[in-house]
């Protein structure tokens, strides 16, 4: 009996793959190096926004003392960085006002460039 047995190569280096039939990296450094390519351009698009997220809460945290409420101004915020494009929800009050929070923490925009900056309170 003769059985004709076909080479696969490597999805990432086109070397010869030894091993099990389904097999389709020579190595592990060849898969992951496949996995990371097929997933680079929404991983740093992603991790970007998560960035500018986590940057945005620290900035409005370092605006809190022991208060749960203080005040600044849009130029102190842009002054630090802030994004104003980045939030993750938004909050509307009984009054109609909308707050916008970047996680636990949160502004409402005033009159003359002035926020309201606020902690969500725990439920």
């Amino acid at each position: 009996m003769t059985s004709e047995t076909k080479i696969k190569l490597c999805l990432t280096c086109a070397k010869p793959v030894k091993g099990r039939t389904d097999k389709k990296f020579c190595d592990d450094y060849c898969r992951n190096n496949y996995n990371n390519q097929l997933k680079s351009g929404t991983t740093n698009l992603i991790r970007n926004i998560n960035n500018a997220l986590g940057k945005n809460r620290r900035i409005l945290e370092n605006f809190f003392g022991k208060e749960d409420m203080t005040k600044t101004t849009k130029d102190k915020l842009l002054e630090k960085g802030f994004q104003f494009k980045y939030i993750t929800n938004t909050y509307t009050n009984k009054k109609g006002n909308v707050y916008f929070f970047c996680y636990d923490l949160g502004y409402l925009p005033l009159e003359n460039d002035w926020y309201l900056l606020v902690k969500r309170k725990e439920e």
